[in-house]
């Protein structure tokens, strides 16, 4: 007998439907506020009906420029009711970066929230749009949350089709010209591993970072899995340990350099984190040592995700393979999730090579991007024959599990070859006396790049720079051996939380 279609329904409308199930219960906590279920659906679904009385249409563009407030996650599944494109900005780019990037997916409609309002009018008066809508009251644009008081609640019907543009996620821009990412709504991309919850207890998920990155990401997981979000509106390490132990947080997403200053804090040895059934990081380059000292301090809860915005979530490493004894596994960014096809190539001659050979990553999966936003050419050049040629150098072993060594950009070519920054990282910060390092290549005067490292300091300790440059040299040789080494209190990150290596280049470049 032949099987009935499902009808299709976006990720914003399941999420929404899971919310019908249970209206009473606590979704999004934000300070001293807390919104059950039925708040947030009637929010949205008013939210919906003012944008299309403003006469936002499917298909038009939405900037989004906000904190993270239970509103900005409310008016994202808003916008996605109408089958609009999704954009959201770090709040913490410089004004002509957001404007570009504003410009460049050709914003219909920008909203922000009060916060970010004076912002926001810098923004569109770079780059022009239809109009400005706010989340409360600002002197600039139009209160969203006024007209959407005097809507009803009544369901807004999905307007979205499977083959439009739900999203236009810029690159990180952090090795080059960000570039617009584009997501169909008939896409569906997990974030992950789906999240197991014991009967009666959904997961509550810490949002302690830009819901414009991962962690607005993770919302919609939690949330289409019947739980519930703490927003907190920046990343502080007391915060966080003090939030987790009072709301018997159960998810958390960070990136390593902030899951870092987690287990450094002293708040760490005596918050109460038991209630952490799975703590998931990713984006850039973790620490095998660091990793074993956040098992020994937090238990076995880490779960790393390795992926790009034009693939998706590539791989997992579980929490059973967080071994300390096995630090080779620790380095490793797991193994392909479900559906997904790895590849290793020879980045000259793109022949496959074999395991334990070191080449361009490449992916094959269903979650691949629809492509850059009007840039075919640039598409072309990394989707080919059904791969995404991901521009990360990494290998596979022979079970399977994948390691990143570099990036494509971020290896330095030394002219006498080449160096791969996290095989120099790892080195430094097994030091006892580093806590964290970040390498990257700068060109001399005749522009041969040349390795250069900035160390941050384990407490108490004030690295020699010649004795870790002499490590380098005796454990790796010559080539790897820093040309210079700079000691700093803290790492600059990006608004996702990575270390800023653009920013680290620019200052090493001023030094004399």
């Amino acid at each position: 007998m032949p099987t009935t279609a499902q009808p299709f329904r976006t990720e914003a409308e399941q999420i929404l439907d899971t919310l019908t199930m249970n209206p009473e219960r606590v979704t999004l906590v934000h300070q001293h506020r807390r919104l059950t279920a039925s708040e947030l659906l009637g929010l949205t679904h008013r939210l919906a009906w003012a944008l299309d009385a403003q006469g936002i249409e499917r298909g038009h563009t939405v900037t989004l420029l906000t904190d993270n407030l239970p509103e900005a996650i409310a008016v994202r599944y808003a916008a996605s009711l109408l089958g609009c494109r999704l954009t959201q900005l770090y709040g913490k780019l410089p004004t002509s970066t957001q404007a570009a990037m504003a410009r460049d997916v050709e914003t219909h409609t920008f909203i922000t929230d009060p916060r970010h309002a004076e912002r926001a009018a810098q923004i569109t008066a770079q780059a022009p749009v239809e109009r400005v809508l706010v989340l409360g009251a600002a002197p600039v644009g139009t209160d969203l949350l006024a007209l959407a008081a005097r809507q009803t609640g009544a369901p807004f019907p999905c307007r979205a089709r499977p083959q439009d543009v739900r999203t236009i996620r810029h690159s990180g821009g952090t090795t080059g010209h960000s570039k617009g990412i584009c997501i169909s709504y008939g896409q569906s991309r997990p974030f992950g591993p789906d999240l197991p919850t014991e009967p009666g207890k959904p997961p509550r998920l810490l949002v302690c970072t830009t819901i414009a990155h991962a962690a607005g990401l993770m919302t919609d997981k939690v949330l289409r899995r019947g739980g519930s979000a703490i927003l907190l509106d920046d990343f502080d390490p007391a915060t966080v340990l003090d939030t987790i132990e009072r709301e018997r947080i159960t998810d958390l997403f960070l990136m390593p350099p902030l899951l870092y200053q987690i287990i450094d804090h002293p708040r760490a040895q005596h918050a109460d984190t038991s209630s952490l059934n799975r703590l998931t990081y990713g984006g850039c380059q973790a620490s095998p040592s660091r990793l074993a000292d956040a098992v020994a301090r937090l238990g076995p809860v880490l779960v790393q995700l390795y992926g790009q915005h034009e693939a998706g979530i590539v791989t997992v490493l579980d929490a059973q393979d967080h071994d300390p004894a096995r630090p080779e596994r620790l380095r490793s960014v797991g193994k392909a999730m479900p559906g997904c096809e790895l590849a290793i190539r020879d980045t000259t001659t793109g022949r496959m090579l074999p395991a334990g050979q070191a080449g361009e990553v490449c992916v094959r999966t269903d979650t691949l991007m629809m492509g850059y936003w009007k840039q075919p050419e640039l598409t072309a050049e990394v989707l080919r024959d059904g791969w995404l040629h991901t521009g990360d150098i990494g290998y596979l072993d022979d079970d399977g599990y994948l390691t990143i060594v570099d990036r494509l950009k971020d290896m330095i070519n030394t002219g006498a070859g080449h160096v791969y920054t996290s095989e120099v990282e790892d080195l430094l910060n097994s030091h006892p006396h580093v806590r964290q390092s970040a390498v990257f290549g700068v060109p001399d005067t005749d522009g041969i790049e040349q390795v250069h490292a900035v160390v941050v300091p384990a407490p108490g300790s004030r690295p020699d720079t010649g004795h870790l440059r002499t490590l380098v040299r005796e454990q790796r040789g010559t080539l790897h051996e820093p040309a210079r080494i700079t000691i700093v209190d803290t790492l600059p990150l990006t608004d996702a939380g990575k270390p800023d290596k653009k920013l680290l280049r620019h200052r090493s470049r001023q030094l004399p």
